[in-house]
């Protein structure tokens, strides 16, 4: 029997210490190859087509563009690959949008470690995978054993791509005319991305918005 090829797996997460944990994680095993990692959605998307990885894990809360909102581009520059979200948020709406945008799998960071090669395994043939961790939470909430905030996940579910990107900057307390620069939009255009956000976040602050966005999973601390 001919020994399968490696899975190669592509590595997209903005801190560079857990993409360097993973490579070394994966290293010590002959089932995979890492043909790449990087710290920024865009880049990723810009070096997928080269690289032809068969699988992407890749995080959710990255500066700029977001885990959730590079799947459609990442499947638009490879159609084939499989893509595994990796996340500390286990959030009932981050799963649904991650899964409503083509996400193969849902991976807890908290996972042990072994749970990562069961993961990539699945996907890689094709199965859809849930961290027992997702799944317990999403039970929990379905059984009514832990309370279901239905308000904060339909106004962050409601936003766009580009609004989520603006979203994030002005949570980080960036200036209309920093959000502007950084997405090259017009100033007109970035004020209005801020109208629009206050009006369907309900959020009339940066400290709102930062706060909104903590708990959504979409700022670290």
């Amino acid at each position: 029997m001919m020994d399968r090829s490696p899975i190669k797996v592509f590595l997209v997460d903005d801190q560079a210490m857990l993409r360097a944990a993973f490579k070394s994680l994966l290293a010590r095993d002959s089932r995979y190859q890492v043909v790449g990692d990087v710290g920024d959605a865009r880049e990723a998307i810009a070096t997928v087509g080269q690289l032809r990885p068969d699988v992407i894990l890749l995080d959710i809360t990255m500066p700029g563009l977001s885990g959730l909102d590079a799947i459609v581009p990442l499947r638009r520059e490879l159609p084939t690959v499989r893509i595994l979200m990796l996340t500390h948020h286990e959030g009932e709406s981050f799963v649904q949008q991650a899964m409503k945008f083509g996400a193969d799998g849902y991976l807890s960071k908290d996972s042990d470690p072994e749970e990562l090669a069961i993961a990539l395994d699945a996907v890689a043939r094709g199965r859809p995978y849930l961290s027992p961790k997702v799944v317990g939470g999403l039970v929990a909430m379905a059984r009514g054993t832990e309370p279901m905030n239905h308000e904060v996940p339909s106004r962050i579910g409601s936003l766009t791509s580009r609004e989520r990107e603006v979203f994030q900057l002005l949570a980080l307390g960036k200036s209309n005319k920093d959000v502007a620069r950084e997405l090259k939009l017009s100033l007109g255009t970035a004020k209005k991305h801020r109208e629009n956000l206050q009006r369907k976040l309900d959020c009339h602050s940066a400290a709102e918005l930062a706060r909104l966005a903590i708990s959504e999973g979409l700022l670290r601390i």
